[in-house]
């Protein structure tokens, strides 16, 4: 690839003779080789014109090394060290001045590669003096006594490089001719042309436009400006009356119907101080044929040449200047926006190069054809993971959406899509839609699988072998290769349309073991350990009897095409991506209850949305579970029911002959009263549902809506929002939706502790399943300090009851406590906090509208994070 800047980021500039006074030009970020004999006075105009941590001295190196700034024989690692930190200074994007002879061309070379590494102008200032004052200068200095034949031999290599440098690389170069001229000349620091950081908007960044005037017309005029005509009613100009300004991320000619509108539009925009623009690989292309290079006439250049041969000489005059004048990408506001049109990672941003360029242009490839034989694109921004929001175009998408702090706006409004602009800082999406099909594409804008609307259909890639999921609140998570696995066997056989799925409910752990007396779980540990990690005020939540379930519900059926890609009232799926119910038309009622309640309580309307994600209890268990009950604990109860009478009987007569079997009949009654609680227990998991009839939903917390993640709101806000959704149900005997019951506690109270400790008991003395305790604020770390590096706090423990720990411990686990208390939380406890971090990023992406396979990925970790070894009970 040619290492060829920007023309207007570094114009050639040779200087061979200068007037007595000037200033010298050099780019702010650049690399500028001093090049001069010894005793030319380097060092001392570096000292005069850069700060001392600008300049890096070839004697100072030496110095470094061997102690002696005048040892020769250190002179390679010295360079070496130079050369090490020239990287590291460009790399940072630093001003850097290299002051050594460099009067060699190897030395130069190796100088120039650095800087083109880096991306940054090379730059040489040649201070030209005569050996005759050299060497008197060297000889005045008592530490450096240099052999004879040194000056002249360093001035004979300097005569021979000066009419080279441009050959060589440097872009800028200044000679100084003899004394005067080097006391005489200043340093004039340059911004490059890509920086207007000082410019911080608002911004109405334009997507690709193809020669599609009417369309922009009408975008235009959509955020806000005011078209400007000429004489014959051409738009020549468009302002915004409160001072936004457009950017257009090029691409504004060929296949289009007029390109020579477009083009007069965006000029006078420019021109005016209304607009900035950045070439596309299309303006590039078009001027260079302007130009009269040879091009491959293709993808619609030939529609551009004949639109413009019908224009004057001095527009097309204009349209050549306005080309070969574009910058290859604009930093903006203080950095945290680049613009450019096919994308570009972090390491160029601001830099000036040809590759840079390049990459801005067109892109980056695979060295693959897709299907259609065109060339695959390298998905450069799903590893972008800088801090400026980058936005572009060039590759056509469906829908534009935010990846990894990217979006690209070309939503192919040539070939019959839209046109899209972004409005920034405000993140706002405005779309027109395309007049008609101008451009028959080769590769269809749009297919049918999922995520293709999005640009970016899922793939087996993105969930196979070990993956790492980078998330905002757990830092990255990783999945092993063997998790994976499982997890895409369930995905691909089981789960819903993955359009659908959205999120996936984290685990949850168990509060740490109680030593409490007949207990193995107690709500103590639940409040000490949160008043450990500095959370005061905690909700204490009913644990309800079901199975927990997440539910998609739409305000009305188009609502989920619009958002999600595939209509209907919604979906109900389990912890595992399953469809709840079996029953389609049963699914369908349920929603439909819960969409009546919304609409009626006002939430859709008040969250501003079409569509609601909630997190919920689906009871009873038997109406997910009932083979599970019926095979695993109705055949334990029966078995103990059909055998453990006849034992006591048994043993009864055993006694009565007068044998010793108190011992051994005292555990068997032991055994008997605890199989029949354990029966007791599971069987209030049960009961017979009929349609709706006997079936309860007990939502308790509303996960998201149309661009908010609420998983983060408090809980008590989650409740209240409920509440309402239950009161809007309908009559008390008929409600659908159930009420979950809580009680907030403050953990560094002794009686409200004890509260919270008195509503568990009663709650699982009459049955109850148990209590999950929350912080109330929702969202918590732990307090830093003390040897705590701090994180996230656990989002619930539960809290269990005596008797449904039998379901889950078998019928006798009383009698065995002592053993399960030494059961092990640690991993357990880390993998809830891994699934709740990945849940909450599934949420943040939902919300950000960021695509499908992105939203995917915490989803799929999630159930990946599942298959890890993990005791079940727990």
């Amino acid at each position: 690839m040619t290492d060829t800047p920007d023309a207007p980021d570094a114009p050639d500039e040779t200087t061979t003779e200068a007037p007595a006074t000037r200033l010298l030009p050099v780019t702010d970020v650049s690399l500028v080789v001093l090049i001069g004999t010894s005793g030319a006075g380097k060092s001392t105009f570096a000292r005069r014109h850069f700060l001392p941590t600008q300049v890096l001295s070839s004697d100072f190196c030496r110095g470094l090394v061997s102690d002696d700034e005048n040892d020769q024989s250190a002179s390679a690692e010295a360079f070496d060290v130079l050369h090490y930190i020239v990287g590291k200074r460009l790399a940072a994007g630093r001003l850097t001045v290299v002051d050594a002879t460099s009067v060699q061309p190897e030395a130069r070379r190796q100088l120039v590669a650095i800087a083109r590494e880096h991306d940054v102008l090379p730059i040489a200032i040649v201070l030209d003096v005569p050996p005759g004052v050299c060497a008197e200068r060297n000889r005045s200095r008592p530490d450096r006594q240099l052999p004879a034949h040194v000056i002249p031999r360093q001035n004979r290599e300097l005569r021979r490089s000066l009419r080279g440098l441009e050959r060589e690389g440097f872009r800028k170069v200044h000679i100084l001719r003899g004394e005067a001229e080097v006391a005489a000349a200043g340093i004039e620091l340059e911004k490059r042309y890509n920086d207007l950081r000082h410019l911080t908007g608002p911004f109405d960044i334009v997507g690709d436009i193809h020669g599609c005037r009417s369309e922009l017309e009408t975008l235009l005029t959509r955020l806000g400006y005011t078209l400007t005509r000429d004489a014959d009613g051409r738009p020549v100009d468009a302002a915004h009356p409160q001072g936004r300004t457009a950017v257009f991320v090029g691409d504004l000619v060929d296949r289009g119907p007029d390109t020579p509108g477009v083009l007069r539009l965006v000029m006078g925009m420019v021109a005016a101080g209304h607009a900035l623009c950045v070439p596309g690989n299309h303006e590039n292309k078009l001027g260079r044929a302007m130009d009269g290079k040879k091009v491959t006439v293709s993808h619609g250049l030939q529609e551009s040449l004949d639109q413009l041969a019908g224009e004057s000489e001095e527009f097309r005059a204009e349209v050549r200047a306005f080309m070969r004048g574009l910058v290859s990408h604009y930093l903006l506001d203080g950095g945290a926006l680049v613009v450019c049109h096919a994308g570009l990672p972090e390491r160029y941003h601001g830099r000036t190069s040809g590759r840079v360029r390049s990459h801005a242009l067109y892109g980056e490839t695979t060295g693959e054809t897709d299907e259609y034989g065109l060339p695959e694109r390298y998905p450069w921004a799903e590893e972008y993971r800088g801090r400026a929001l980058v936005v572009y175009g060039h590759t056509p998408v469906p829908t534009a959406s935010f990846v990894n702090n990217t979006i690209c706006l070309d939503t192919g409004c040539v070939f019959g899509g839209s046109m899209t602009a972004l409005r920034y800082p405000e993140r706002e999406l405005v779309s027109v839609e395309a007049e008609q099909e101008w451009y028959a594409p080769v590769r269809p804008l749009v297919t049918d699988a999922p995520g293709a609307r999005e640009g970016r259909p899922l793939d087996l890639a993105d969930v196979s072998g070990r993956r790492t999921v980078e998330t905002a609140l757990h830092g990255r998570v990783a999945v092993r290769e063997e998790n994976a696995a499982a997890a895409l066997e369930v995905m691909s056989r089981f789960a819903l349309d993955p359009r659908l799925l959205a999120y996936l409910p984290a685990t949850m752990a168990p509060s740490a073991t109680s030593r409490r007396e007949g207990y193995l779980e107690h709500p103590e540990e639940a409040f000490a350990g949160y008043r450990a990690d500095g959370v005061r005020h905690v909700l204490c939540e009913e644990k309800h009897m079901g199975s927990r379930a997440v539910l998609l519900v739409s305000r009305e059926d188009a609502a989920l095409e619009r958002r999600f890609g595939t209509a209907g009232p919604g979906a109900i799926w389990t912890r595992t991506g399953r469809a709840f119910l079996a029953d389609a038309e049963l699914t369908s009622a349920v929603l439909g209850r819960v969409r009546t309640a919304a609409e009626k309580a006002g939430l859709f309307e008040e969250l501003g949305t079409d569509w609601l994600l909630l997190d919920a209890e689906l009871m009873p268990w038997s109406l997910k579970a009932v083979e599970l009950l019926r095979r695993q604990y109705a055949a334990v109860g029966a078995a103990a029911g059909a055998a453990l009478p006849e034992a006591l009987e048994a043993l009864e007569r055993a006694a009565a002959r007068g044998l010793d079997v108190d011992d051994l009949a005292g555990r068997q009654r032991r055994r008997a009263d605890g199989a029949q609680a354990f029966t007791e227990a599971y069987r209030r998991y049960c009961w017979p549902t009929e349609g709706l009839s006997g079936i309860r939903l007990a939502p308790f917390q509303v996960l998201a809506a149309e661009g908010v993640n609420l998983a983060v709101r408090p809980h008590d806000e989650h409740l209240a929002w409920i509440d309402r959704l239950v009161d809007a149900d309908g009559p008390a005997g008929e409600k659908l939706l159930h009420r979950t019951a809580r009680l907030l506690v403050d953990t560094e109270d002794e009686s409200s502790v004890a509260a919270g400790v008195a509503w568990w008991e009663e709650m699982t003395g009459a049955g109850g399943e148990g209590m999950v305790v929350k912080p109330l604020a929702s969202l918590v770390r732990t307090r830093r300090g003390e040897g705590r590096p701090g994180g996230l706090v656990q989002p619930g423990v539960k809290v269990r009851g005596r008797e449904y720990l039998r379901i889950i411990y078998g019928p006798d686990y009383t009698g065995h406590l002592d053993r399960l208390r030494q059961r092990t939380l640690g991993h357990k406890r880390s993998l809830a906090l891994r699934e709740y971090a990945l849940g909450l990023e599934a949420l943040d992406r939902l919300a950000a509208g960021e695509p499908l396979w992105r939203v995917h990925e915490p989803v799929f970790a999630v159930l990946a994070l599942e298959s890890e070894p993990v005791d079940p009970r727990l």
